[in-house]
């Protein structure tokens, strides 16, 4: 090899994640300084999320089957595992909420509002939780329709029962967790293949956001959003607490999955995290029964910034209505809202829906949501990173507190560090 081969290979390679942060900024400058050609922009974006949606019903299925039969000769492990991912989920859940609930206590940033309905209602919004639709819905009477529907909870529930009949099988089923482990590293390249894209389509993401969205409505109800954003980042540092209680270096981890969190934020989806965000956990050690299990549960049941904007948005409406809330009236909020965030966890637009069935809990009428609906896609950026940020901290909880054995280790040390530099520039 000669000296300039040797340079080349040393030179180190620019994250994927800053290249996404400076994808955000120049869209934004983009789509305000150019709105026409901003708005132009939005089949770029549309088109890398539906390729990233492509492939997340066949990776959960895949990563749940295998990760289910992997611990199907445990079924006491797989009790407690589940016992405390749930235990997590709501404590979670009820922190976020709280946080939100001592903000607005601190700030009230609806207290004399007087404002105006700048979005809409969409129709036919539910009003509450049908939990025996719910419970139905779990079940999937034609798993194919579900999975073609890009329904994650059946498909989930399916591929958990299938996953410990292959367990239980043992090496009959070897052919069949053979090709799903094939199935899957073929997804995940796929996702890498995707993921390199992700600059470019943040950046159109972000322009069609800024000129469609347009400066005003970015600093409109600029109390609430900063009072929001202030939520997340002291729930940010919650679960950098919880994650150095598990065992790990909680800044580390935050690096690890930053490009997961930059990818949520700039899409405004969740969903669309899960692939890289499953694969850059196994990749810094997690092991993958522990991602295979607890991260899609995590995605389903455990959104973290969805529950504090819950909580911020319902009392901001609230004293926006001119509502009292007394204690009684926090702890109904905080109650619903729990059983709520959780209830609608396979219903379209689950967050409305969730904010409609505590609004009209409390008293207040559904419609009040389209007032806050106009910024709607300026505080769901916030609430999307911090979704992906709370379900690393879950599944390093799970893994910690889970009884499952711990094969390698997600704090940096070797072997796990050496797999970090090698995809950083793909799936990041």
């Amino acid at each position: 090899m000669d000296r300039g081969q040797a340079k080349l290979r040393r030179r180190p390679r620019v994250p994927l994640a800053l290249w996404m942060a400076l994808g955000i900024g120049a869209g934004l400058a983009t789509g305000a300084l150019w709105p026409d050609l901003g708005a132009a922009l939005q089949p770029v974006g549309t088109a890398f999320i539906d390729a990233i949606r492509m492939v997340v019903i066949p990776l959960v299925f895949c990563a749940v089957t295998l990760g289910a039969s992997r611990i199907a000769d445990d079924a006491s492990r797989l009790g407690r595992t589940a016992l405390v991912a749930f235990g997590w989920f709501y404590l979670a859940s009820a922190a976020s909420i709280a946080i939100a609930l001592v903000l607005n206590a601190v700030f009230h940033p609806g207290l004399g509002a007087g404002l105006l309905a700048s979005g809409h209602v969409p129709q036919n919004l539910p009003l509450r939780v049908d939990w025996v639709k719910f419970v139905l819905d779990l079940i999937p009477s034609n798993v194919v329709a579900a999975m073609a529907a890009q329904k994650v909870l059946p498909t989930l529930v399916f591929a958990m029962l299938f996953g410990l009949a292959l367990g239980a099988l043992g090496q009959e089923a070897r052919p069949v967790t053979a090709a799903l482990e094939a199935v899957l590293g073929a997804m995940f390249r796929i996702t890498r293949w995707v993921v390199t894209t992700a600059p470019l389509a943040v950046f159109a993401i972000s322009a069609w956001l800024a000129a469609t969205q347009g400066v005003g409505a970015l600093v409109a109800l600029a109390k609430l959003a900063g009072t929001l954003y202030l939520g997340y980042a002291l729930l940010f540092v919650v679960l950098l607490v919880v994650i150095r209680v598990a065992g790990e270096r909680p800044l580390w981890v935050a690096r690890q999955v930053m490009g997961p969190m930059l990818l949520a934020f700039a899409t405004r989806s969740s969903e669309v995290a899960l692939p890289p965000h499953i694969e850059r956990l196994e990749q810094i050690g997690v092991p993958k029964r522990v991602v295979a299990v607890v991260l899609p549960l995590g995605y389903s049941f455990n959104l973290d910034g969805s529950a504090l904007y819950l909580g911020a948005a319902v009392t901001f409406l609230a004293e926006a209505y001119g509502l009292h809330l007394s204690g009684s009236a926090l702890l109904t909020i905080l109650v619903t809202t729990l059983i709520a965030s959780k209830g609608v966890a396979n219903v379209p637009a689950s967050s409305l829906v969730a904010l409609a069935t505590v609004l009209t809990a409390i008293g207040l009428p559904a419609e009040a949501i389209a007032v806050v609906t106009g910024i709607d896609a300026v505080l769901d950026m916030g609430r999307a990173g911090i979704n992906v940020f709370g379900n690393t901290a879950a599944v390093l909880v799970v893994r910690h507190f889970g009884g499952l054995p711990e094969r390698t280790s997600a704090t940096g040390e070797a072997p796990a560090l050496e797999l970090v530099p090698q995809p950083s520039s793909s799936a990041a």
